[in-house]
């Protein structure tokens, strides 16, 4: 039996999750070779947070490890990002010059962080809080000690603040909103969230709009647009994330905010497929695990079982905020416009579980 070649563009957890639904279902199908950008298996970008935090190690958080890829016959290739697709020739070429022929390419290439666009975002000292990498930056200024500021009071700027105050560096969280996460707390549940987070020590300023990132070759602070100047030796920027779609929309593919799939995760090309943060489905793009894992069912469900359709999902979810519990009656996809309510249940006492 020859086997068609499935070529994976992302080694992250949905392009691998969609992996492991197939081989689930039709292990001998495909002869699957992956390409992640990072030189590192996959691992649970989840949790970065209690990696920062020095709650978890590495090798704590991977999903899946060398063996796994051995054990299914995968050709890994890590560090090497995949720069273009050849629709006609069905090829992609990666950064290193390889060329991989496909007769199904999977695109599974998750978002990037939106960097304000002030004066000062390229200085040394300026981070993200996407990757390993970033972890190992922030950590690096963690040993050093000092003040940190974390552009962003959302879940994963709230979580960056956590990790670092954990670290010993003392924080101030920059929030544009009057609430924090205001994309799905309510207007309570955010002031309760905001002062159980104060009673842990960080510093937490909404309505503050980031003028400038100063320094003198490498950060020493952040400037405000009314005239407020708080030091730092790290900045964070945690506003938010986009769709990577550069690589579809380059291949011309079609492309909204995110790749355009139908409810099996096919493009607008009948032989590449999309999953993960970096599509579009129904209008909506979708940012946490519940619905991703759907995705992926869906996608397997298509290519070697019964076709069974993602239909968007919106289900209970239970969050943890710097250690702190919260609950919602609905998802938060990130569509434009949605915004539900929250209600945020503080510990009894200020502790960093």
């Amino acid at each position: 039996m020859i086997r068609e070649k499935l070529v994976v563009v992302g080694n992250g957890m949905a392009g691998c999750r969609a992996v492991e639904e197939i081989l689930a279902r039709e292990p001998s199908k495909f002869h699957i070779v992956i390409f992640g950008a990072e030189p590192r298996v996959n691992y649970n970008r989840i949790m970065l947070s209690p990696l920062l935090a020095g709650e978890k190690s590495f090798e704590d958080i991977v999903i899946n490890g060398h063996d796994w890829y051995a054990d299914n016959g995968i050709d890994l290739i890590v560090g090497d990002p995949v720069v273009s697709i050849d629709r006609v020739a069905k090829t992609i070429t990666a950064r290193s010059g390889r060329v991989e022929a496909y007769d199904k390419l999977l695109l599974a290439t998750g978002s990037d962080p939106f960097i304000i666009p002030v004066p000062g975002k390229d200085l040394p000292g300026v981070v993200t809080f996407r990757d390993m990498d970033d972890v190992g930056a922030m950590l690096e200024a963690a040993n050093r000690g000092g003040d940190a500021v974390v552009i962003g009071g959302g879940l994963l700027g709230l979580e960056a603040a956590h990790g670092l105050t954990r670290r010993g560096m003392k924080v101030t969280v920059l929030h544009i909103m009057p609430t924090l996460m205001e994309r799905q707390l309510d207007e309570s549940a955010g002031w309760l969230l905001k002062q159980a987070l104060e009673a842990r020590g960080q510093s937490i300023l909404t309505q503050a709009d980031t003028a400038e990132i100063y320094g003198d070759g490498r950060v020493q602070g952040v400037r405000l647009k009314d005239g407020r100047e708080i030091p730092a030796s790290l900045v964070v920027m945690a506003v938010g994330i986009r769709p990577n779609t550069a690589l579809a929309r380059a291949a011309d593919l079609a492309v909204g905010r995110g790749v355009h799939v139908d409810d099996h995760m096919v493009t607008s090309d009948a032989d590449i497929l999309a999953v993960g943060e970096c599509v579009e489905h129904a209008g909506l793009c979708y940012g946490l695990v519940a619905p991703l894992w759907e995705m992926c069912r869906a996608l397997a469900d298509g290519l070697v079982a019964s076709p069974s359709g993602y239909q968007g999902s919106v289900t209970s979810t239970k969050l943890k905020v710097s250690g702190i519990d919260v609950f919602s009656a609905g998802d938060f996809s990130g569509g434009e416009g949605r915004r539900i309510s929250f209600c945020a249940t503080p510990p009894a006492e200020s502790t960093s579980a």
